[in-house]
């Protein structure tokens, strides 16, 4: 089965048929989804779905698109939600993203450092966003040693992904292995090791090939199995499987399965 290690099913693009279609993954082959927060608001939903559904797990915390919403307040929220379900399994998404700067960098860079120190806390893994911000981002997350957890819809260079993997982490990659002019992901993709790699759709957004300019969803994992499995020279069931194994460690999610080593 499929881990969609990365998927925001409580966003609005949804509305329509969330449960439709959150109730139809299983035969899809969609077993396990991490559904993480952006918001305050967001969070609340996330926990909430991951409380409806056995196959549904939660991230809570503040994306930097909304970091200025980060005080303490929102802190202790967050361990209130964590502390009353067991199946919130990370802080996030959180991090930094410097592209349209509406939130100025310095409370992005608070913000990311409290959610940091607030997973170190309680020792959780973190799922990071980070988007034209490396070098403040690889700063922020040397603050925190003991922290890891994933760099999501990875952006940075193959030199920075080693660095994160020999301290813990793990990189998720989207539908952009499937586009054609994603020369930088599958470099990243092609040269570490397969079991720090997680698959994700971060749906509604960045449909892969092609599904691109249409709605995304768990169900088209499938899609970014594929291209890992070209580009690395396994079968897209081998691929299914090791990024299975790989997202249930991540999150530390205790359920049967096979250990693989490291390829």
């Amino acid at each position: 089965m499929f881990f969609d290690t990365h998927a925001h099913m409580d966003d609005r693009a949804f509305d329509a048929d969330r449960d439709t279609l959150l109730s139809s993954l299983p035969e899809q082959g969609v077993g396990l989804l991490m559904n993480p927060g952006c918001s305050l608001a967001s969070s609340r939903e996330a926990s909430e779905l991951s409380r409806k559904y056995p196959f549904v797990y939660a991230a809570v915390g503040s994306h930097p698109d909304v970091a200025d919403e980060v005080d303490e307040a929102v802190l202790d929220e967050y361990r209130r939600l964590v502390r009353e379900n067991p199946k919130i399994k990370a802080i996030g998404e959180i991090g930094l993203d410097y592209h349209y700067e509406e939130i100025p960098r310095e409370i992005q860079k608070h913000a990311f450092r409290a959610q940091m120190a607030l997973a170190e806390e309680l020792s959780l893994p973190v799922i990071v966003h980070e988007r034209e911000a490396h070098q403040d981002g690889m700063d922020i997350v040397s603050e925190f040693p003991a922290v890891t957890g994933v760099f999501h819809c990875y952006s940075g260079s193959a030199e920075m992904a080693k660095w994160l993997i020999s301290r813990g982490w793990y990189i998720g990659f989207t539908g952009v292995l499937t586009f054609k002019n994603a020369r930088r992901a599958l470099e990243v993709a092609a040269s570490i090791p397969l079991d720090r790699i997680v698959l994700e759709t971060d749906c509604p957004y960045m449909s892969p090939e092609p599904f691109r300019g249409r709605r995304n969803d768990p169900g088209k994992l499938y899609r970014m199995a594929e291209a890992l499995a070209s580009l690395r020279g396994f079968s897209r069931e081998e691929v299914e499987a090791v990024t299975l194994e790989n997202g249930k460690r991540l999150y530390r999610i205790q359920l049967g399965g096979v250990q693989w080593e490291a390829c």
